[in-house]
């Protein structure tokens, strides 16, 4: 007889992945809580695992599960070779690293420099477009020293150049300009060392642009030129500046655009802008013109617009006479961190190809219709370089879960409630759903007023509680049998119910935008996948707040607050892996709870080597003591502080100098320790 696993399932029709999703979006109804598949184990395949939990529509051909029912990596693309990322996880275990860690797959960060500026070059070729395609990459998105050396190694056939947006950002990539005619974009709020470093920049033949976000920097601009002190030059100053376009973007980042922005010029600062130029200042060259809509722009026509808004600017000051070069359309370059649905937060409605399609062909018949020649196009594309090479690796600590046994403490007597209780748990599992959970919570406060006033034992509370939690099974398992509309609470019961999977990771270190702004991660076990999961689940942290947690996941319609995981296995671990995590939550991670920062293993393809791979560098977490020092406890005066209550101890005889040695010892020596729970 063939085993069968209860399990839900999102699994939507073609039909249903074409529509406008309008009634998903207004549903109360979680996803989780109405699709529910029974799922034969014997003909349960890793494939099966693979479309659960979507991995082609946010994998990109990136990931896959194998055989093994392992997730696995292609680094150079679907055609290329496979990584599995259990083995890899397997072999850091084996040199004592072990999860919270970080997995780069370095690989990934050039297959996406490639990709990006070949989809550019395609799109100028396929169009005529007579300039070209410079990107830059915005180190604010990772600015991890290894991240930026290997875009840049990526990127060195293609000049490919850097964007900075801070004084600490200037002074760490001016140095990386080895070629001339790399750009170096400098947005962001500028002083006036900030903006001697830039002109400094230029006097060394380099193309170092400041983009005036605020007509007080102009001034400072002006201010700095006049400067004595700096060196004289031959060549007139280059400078850009960033419009403040009526176009606007839409998903989670879109206030960074439109009129509202908090930087830019307007048209009538810009024109004003223009005429101190007219008035005397021939030291200075507007070279650039630079807008940016925000990040993870989700659909392609607002890209357009702002495109075709921007280029139309572009034009007329080129028929004013001046020499602009370079259009800028900043960032935006989203990534399908979701599987297919157009309401979740973090969806996109294109691909890259798309995306430098639509820019360079608005660009091009904006220029044509104005009768002039095209600008050099610049993105500052960052997280579509590096999203995909990150995955965080955290192990599934323990597990809590509401399930119903009569209570072998129970001792027989009875209660008028409980025994109203136990008809309510038999009738959950045949009568009218509404119905029967009013009734059901009506029953639960009596209850619980009842044990305040005294008139229930412990032991018949700890029952009732159970009951009541079996009777919620029990109307939560025929949820998908209901076709009418059903209240809120019904539907909330499913995650009510789910199990906890406590897991040893901190969601404001390591998840910053999941709880911040809600944005969705592609979240899944990544082995056991050649057998269902059986359970569902929500995932909590470490920490002491009630928002550490993970209770939304993707999918592809609706919602989905639960996430399929297996059973625990005694004395086996259970590894998630976090997907898409390589731009900003590296960099914005909080230090709640003083969680620091985690371990990371960079990996590399080499299909000479057993697994296809080989560890080139790991970089070891934070430890307690560096958390610490941090916030201004520094280990020596707390070591000391530690020594002299330990000392009190012994001297009046409560420890013996022995023991006070010991206790000493083993309050340094876990300073030095990770921050997170060790084995």
């Amino acid at each position: 007889m063939k085993k069968q696993a209860s399990l839900a399932i999102a699994k939507p029709s073609e039909d249903t992945l074409r529509s406008d999703h309008d009634s998903h979006a207004n549903a109360e109804v979680p996803l989780d809580a109405v699709q529910h598949l029974s799922v034969d184990t014997e003909t349960w395949t890793p494939q099966a695992a693979e479309a659960l939990y979507h991995v082609p529509a946010w994998g990109a051909g990136y990931f896959h599960v194998n055989e093994a029912g392992h997730v696995a990596v292609r680094p150079l693309g679907p055609e290329g070779p496979s990584i599995d990322l259990f083995e890899v996880v397997e072999r850091l275990r084996t040199q004592d690293i072990h999860p919270p860690f970080l997995v780069r797959f370095q690989d990934l960060l050039r297959t996406r420099v490639t990709q990006l500026n070949r989809a550019f070059r395609r799109a100028i070729a396929e169009t005529g477009y007579a300039n070209t395609y410079r990107g830059v990459y915005p180190i604010k998105v990772n600015q991890l020293r290894e991240v930026v050396e290997e875009i840049l190694e990526a990127g060195r056939p293609y000049a490919f150049g850097l964007e900075c947006g801070s004084k600490s950002e200037l002074l760490a990539t001016l140095p990386y300009l080895e070629r001339d005619d790399m750009l170096l974009i400098c947005n962001g709020v500028k002083d006036r060392s900030m903006m001697q470093l830039i002109l400094a920049g230029q006097r060394l033949g380099k193309k170092v642009i400041p983009v005036i976000e605020r007509m007080a920097e102009f001034r400072l601009l002006l201010e700095v030129l006049d400067d004595p002190r700096l060196p004289s030059a031959s060549l007139p100053t280059i400078f850009g500046v960033r419009l403040r376009l009526s176009a606007t973007g839409a998903g989670l980042w879109s206030e960074s655009g439109g009129e509202t922005s908090k930087f830019g010029l307007s048209l009538s600062e810009l024109l004003g802008l223009l005429d101190h130029i007219s008035d005397g200042h021939s030291g200075l060259s507007l070279q650039l013109l630079h807008f940016h809509l925000g990040s993870q722009i989700a659909h392609l026509a607002h890209i357009q617009e702002a495109a075709a808004e921007a280029t139309r600017i572009y034009a007329r000051l080129r028929k004013r006479g001046l020499g602009v070069t370079y259009l800028d359309i900043g960032g935006g370059l989203g990534i399908t961190y979701e599987a297919g649905n157009p309401k979740a937060p973090g969806s996109i409605d294109y691909t890259l190809s798309d995306y430098a399609r639509a820019v360079v062909t608005t660009v091009l018949k904006i220029c044509k219709e104005e009768g002039v020649p095209p600008p050099v196009l610049i993105s500052e594309s960052g997280r579509a370089l590096t999203a995909y090479h990150s995955v965080f690796i955290t192990e599934v600590l323990d597990t809590r879960s509401r399930q119903y046994e009569l209570p072998a403490w129970a001792n027989g007597s009875t209660h008028p409630l409980l025994e109203e209780l136990r008809q309510l748990y038999e009738a959950a599992a045949t009568e009218p759903l509404q119905p029967t959970y009013e009734a059901l919570e009506v029953l639960r406060h009596q209850i619980n007023r009842t044990f305040r006033e005294g008139a229930l034992s412990l032991e018949q509370k700890a029952e009732a509680e159970q009951l009541y939690w079996a009777a919620c099974t029990r109307l939560c398992e025929r949820l998908a049998e209901n076709t009418g509309e059903l209240p809120a609470k019904l539907h909330q019961l499913p995650t009510q119910l789910a199990d906890h999977y406590l897991c040893n990771f901190s969601v404001f270190r390591s998840l910053i935008d999941h709880w911040a702004i809600g944005q969705h991660f592609p979240i899944m076990p990544i082995h056991r996948l050649d057998e269902p999961p059986t359970r569902r689940g929500i995932l909590i942290d470490l920490t002491c707040d009630s928002d550490g947690q993970v209770r939304d996941f993707v999918t592809p319609q609706g919602e989905k607050h639960t996430l399929e995981l297996h059973p625990l296995r005694p004395n086996e671990p259970y590894y998630l892996g976090f997907f898409l995590m390589g731009a900003y939550q590296d960099i914005m991670g909080d230090q709640h709870n003083l969680f620091g920062r985690v371990t990371e293993a960079h990996i590399y393809l080499d299909e000479d080597e057993p697994g296809n791979f080989y560890i080139e560098l790991i970089l070891p977490g934070a430890t307690v003591e560096e958390e610490l020092t941090q916030v201004q406890y520094y280990p020596n005066e707390l070591e000391r502080r530690m020594n002299y209550l330990i000392q009190e101890k012994v001297r009046i005889g409560a420890l013996r100098p022995r023991e006070g040695v010991e206790l000493l010892e083993l309050y340094r020596r876990i300073l030095r320790t990770s921050t997170y729970l060790e084995h």
